[in-house]
């Protein structure tokens, strides 16, 4: 591919140079040339400074042949313009940017722009660490702020043979899989659970607090 990366910072960095090393014709834009020093000497790309909206400087990077734009830069305004411009204007099919305000990301995902919310996204990796599965959300499926998660939740002590499909909600929460013993299974019809199994679950967002409130109740079900 002929790629595109607006912004020479950490993220911008490590992906032109991942990008190059697999042999991807790779061009980083950046308006302070000193940031092209994380790039180190034997990148294989080219580098650019300028503003990474300004048409004659995308231009100049390859917009008009490129099939993927990435926008890193530390600043979601010119994140958003030069994606918009990439995308709308140019027609280039992949195009990627990072939003730090997950609220404006959702927008921009409804005009074609793939986004990646970073503060959703940094806040849910913290959480990861911190927190004990059961009581965290294991991955975003999407993009933007990732309406759709994965949730691990454990069935509590004192169920036996507990229907599974109590915790399949249509068009709210499906069971993706379940962990016991060691080892994960894809559910079955009429797959049973027991007490300390592992559940594996996709759920809308805003559905993550009833659905662990139906796990918690599983035993209620068969007492």
């Amino acid at each position: 591919m002929h790629v595109i990366i607006a912004g020479c910072g950490r993220v911008g960095g490590q992906l032109a140079r991942e990008l190059a090393d697999d042999d991807h014709e790779v061009v980083v834009i950046d308006k302070r040339p000193e940031a092209f020093r994380r790039l180190g000497d034997d990148f294989a790309g080219r580098t650019l400074v300028g503003i990474v909206f300004d048409r004659a400087t995308l231009e100049a990077a390859g917009i008009k042949q490129a099939q993927a734009f990435v926008a890193v830069t530390s600043g979601d305004n010119s994140n958003v313009v030069s994606a918009r411009t990439a995308r709308e204007h140019y027609k280039v099919e992949r195009v990627v940017a990072r939003i730090y305000d997950p609220e404006r990301a959702a927008i921009y995902e409804r005009l074609g722009i793939t986004t990646i919310a970073s503060a959703r996204w940094t806040a849910e990796a913290v959480m990861r660490t911190l927190l004990p599965a059961g009581n965290r959300i294991e991955a975003s499926v999407g993009t933007g702020s990732g309406d759709v998660v994965l949730v691990t939740v454990t069935v509590p002590g004192g169920v036996h043979a507990a229907d599974a499909g109590q915790l399949t909600l249509p068009g709210k929460a499906i069971l993706v899989a379940v962990s016991r013993e060691g080892a994960t299974h894809l559910p079955v019809p009429g797959a049973r659970l027991e007490s300390g199994d592992q559940v594996h679950l996709a759920v809308q967002r805003s559905e993550v607090e009833n659905v662990r409130e139906l796990a918690d109740a599983l035993v209620e079900e068969v007492s």
